[in-house]
């Protein structure tokens, strides 16, 4: 009779363990958060893989910006961005206070003058070619 009950004692004890192995159900409903990105192409002038290193990096510190690569041959940057979170007005104004000027704004004069020599383009460069 021992054995019985201790054949059902360790039973019981292992249908529990087992139970509590088993996921539990979720009533909640999971929604997923859509991000209204949206992606926009602007001329940016500027020469070298350090202008490209700057423009980029001033862009993609705007919050919300995705990606951002400038093409150097082309003078244009392609911005990924958040359209809830910033515009391509403020996107702009990161790159000009940065020194460069955008088919929008105008370079920042003082933070351009701080650019590397190999940097300082030509005012009058075509940017969308």
């Amino acid at each position: 009779m021992n054995k019985y009950i201790l054949s059902v004692a360790i039973a019981a004890l292992s249908l529990g363990a087992c139970k509590k192995n088993q996921p539990k159900e979720n009533n909640t409903t999971e929604t997923k958060s859509v991000t209204a990105n949206t992606t926009t192409v602007f001329g940016v002038r500027g020469n070298c893989a350090m202008c490209k290193y700057t423009i980029e990096k001033a862009a993609k510190e705007v919050p919300g910006v995705a990606t951002a690569v400038w093409d150097v041959e082309a003078k244009k940057v392609t911005v990924t961005f958040n359209k809830t979170a910033t515009n391509q007005a403020e996107i702009n104004q990161a790159i000009a206070d940065s020194g460069y000027d955008t088919e929008l704004t105008t370079g920042n004069i003082d933070a351009y003058a701080k650019l590397p020599e190999c940097c300082k383009y030509d005012h009058s460069m075509k940017m969308n070619q």
